[in-house]
């Protein structure tokens, strides 16, 4: 698919009548690379998934391109091209790599499973191997690798490196970051490792009780130690 843009507009979401998240407003222009920081419970998962349909709506709007999205299940938001990695993995413990992969091939697409083994290596070395077998660096690898296969135009990272050891983030991030640069995709990153975050990002929104509390470049906040010290609690180096 073709990168397109998200637009977000005074989006309130939350669990039931529960609110999580409210008025958040924020566009991610076609191709671009944008992380969401914030501390934990603030609201960054509720917003990647009220942008996926799995929360409930309470007001706003989300376009992708000149697409509402708004009102429309999570599998047709898919087949419009957003691609999901939630913070849980949700691979098939008890399919193999290789069958867990063919879950990721649309029907009609021209998608191939080696695409995913040329991303990542790791994967075709264990394709016989089940889900639960893999260590958490391959089922995240898996996570990514299945929805990629769907060819979103917007890929959307749920905390993709939590629990992963330092030289399976580094892999990860060289992975996403190179199919950032290679492919036609906008890309939306949700992490708590900041300093990675901030390497891989443009833009940046901050979270911070369920609302927008700073967006801007990257560059500017990596810039401002002391506002990532405010909103986040940690410092850069």
């Amino acid at each position: 698919m073709t990168a397109v843009p998200l637009k977000v507009t005074d989006l309130t979401a939350g669990y039931g009548p529960t609110r999580i998240i409210s008025n958040v407003s924020f566009e991610v222009p076609a191709g671009r690379k944008l992380v969401v920081l914030g501390r934990n419970g603030v609201g960054k998962t509720t917003l990647l998934s009220a942008v996926m349909g799995l929360c409930t709506q309470h007001g706003g709007t989300i376009a992708l391109g000149e697409e509402a999205l708004s009102g429309r299940k999570t599998s047709r938001r898919a087949m419009m091209g957003l691609g999901y990695v939630p913070q849980t993995r949700d691979i098939f413990q008890s399919l193999t790599v290789e069958q867990n992969l063919s879950t990721g091939i649309r029907a009609g697409s021209d998608a191939r499973l080696d695409e995913a083994y040329e991303l990542f290596p790791r994967l075709a070395e264990r394709r016989r191997n089940l889900g639960s077998q893999l260590s958490g660096g391959e089922q995240q690898m898996l996570s990514i690798a299945r929805t990629l296969l769907g060819h979103p135009s917007i890929l959307l990272l749920d905390e993709p490196l939590e629990g992963l050891a330092p030289i399976i983030c580094d892999e990860l991030m060289s992975t996403i970051t190179e199919l950032a640069s290679s492919r036609a995709i906008s890309i939306i990153l949700v992490e708590q490792q900041i300093e990675r975050a901030l390497v891989f990002g443009e833009d940046a929104i901050i979270i911070e009780r369920g609302q927008i509390a700073w967006e801007g470049a990257v560059s500017a906040l990596r810039a401002d130690r002391d506002l990532i010290e405010t909103y986040i609690g940690v410092g850069i180096h």
